[in-house]
């Protein structure tokens, strides 16, 4: 059995980050996100990395933009306003198309709001973060075992398709500690025939470049990116489901309102309700199929989320409005209760009569 040690879920992405193969670190503190910039200038330097508190946001992604055209593994991370602003750095990986990951410990907003925990960055992630025509794959851990796994799953999946992954946690996911087994393999960050390294006079020069100048060139690019997303949406979406099997109301929630919502899933099964869970975990590619196919027993879904109501957005499409779809939620830093999905699930059953 692999031994377990108690992190923190920050700390969980830092650690799984370099057996990732990243020594690559720029950031900036700011709450609920600074443990990771913490635990990386302690353990960077003992593996050989560089890690570098820039100046601002702005600058880090711009050094991890560097790193990334060099062929290397490099990550930042933030928390809500600082992700604002990387924005620009953001839509210039994607227009080079350059693999890069992005961690974002949300917290509540608008503006700088506060330092509890929120989800209303959500749109924000999934519809882009930046100007342009683009997509980043955005992961949403539910755990600190997750934080650590879905860090490298993140990095392999920035270097295969050549796109930022995002990693979509919470304050509180990435607060909390819970043992994790850190049992993985050790990856390095492997050759890539595009990165500008130098060419020993044995290759064409390679050039990393979001501007193009002609219409035609740029509106390939995009069209060539976009089959590339395709693709992603085809393969890469994920997603828990639990007690789908019959029911006639299902919950969608991520992060930290996915684990009060399987607790009230839990408690509303022992009064009779035939109530079930999906948990998407790629928020980008959204798990459109797992959802299509609970329309086979649902007559109601409830979208459970720390904002006024973003993710709710994708529910309603995923599942073409067949059915009615409510909102449970809380804001401003306030996490819904299990007693308050528990009470949303019972008005949705007495409206639709199970």
């Amino acid at each position: 059995m692999a031994e377990k040690v108690l992190m923190k879920g920050n700390e969980a992405i830092a650690e799984a980050a370099m057996i990732a193969g990243c020594i690559h670190y720029f950031g900036y503190p700011i709450t609920p996100h600074t443990e990771i910039a913490a635990y990386m200038a302690k353990r960077m330097p003992k593996v050989g990395g560089t890690f570098l508190q820039a100046e601002s946001e702005l600058a880090a992604i711009n050094m991890v933009y560097g790193v990334s055209a060099a062929g290397k593994r490099a990550m930042t991370s933030s928390s809500s306003p600082g992700i604002s602003l990387k924005s620009e750095g953001l839509s210039a990986l994607a227009g080079a198309d350059l693999p890069a990951l992005v961690v974002n410990c949300q917290r509540g907003g608008p503006g700088l709001g506060g330092i509890q925990p929120g989800q209303a960055d959500y749109f924000q992630a999934t519809k882009g973060g930046g100007h342009g025509d683009y997509h980043m794959i955005v992961l949403a851990p539910a755990s600190v075992q997750e934080m650590a796994e879905l860090t490298i799953r993140g990095f392999e999946l920035a270097d295969e398709y050549r796109m930022t992954v995002m990693i979509l946690a919470d304050g509180t996911i990435g607060q909390i500690m819970e043992p994790i087994s850190l049992n993985f393999e050790q990856r390095e960050s492997a050759e890539k025939n595009w990165a500008v390294t130098g060419t020993g006079m044995k290759r064409p020069h390679n050039i990393v470049n979001s501007l193009f100048l002609s219409p035609e060139i740029l509106e390939q690019k995009v069209l060539d990116r976009y089959r590339k997303y395709a693709e992603v949406t085809k393969k890469e979406a994920m997603a828990e489901e639990y007690m789908l099997d019959d029911a006639k109301i299902v919950i969608a929630a991520y992060g930290i309102a996915a684990r009060v919502s399987k607790n009230a899933v839990d408690e509303a099964r022992a009064e009779g309700i035939k109530v079930g869970l999906i948990r998407p975990i790629t928020l980008w590619p959204f798990p459109v199929d797992v959802f299509r196919k609970a329309l086979g027993t649902a007559k109601q879904f409830i979208s459970v989320e720390l904002s006024m109501g973003q993710m709710i957005e994708d529910v309603k499409l995923a599942i073409e409005c067949k059915v009615p779809t409510d909102l449970c939620n809380r804001v401003g830093g306030m996490i819904p209760s299990q007693e308050e999905v528990v009470l949303a699930i019972r008005k949705a059953a007495e409206r639709i009569g199970d």
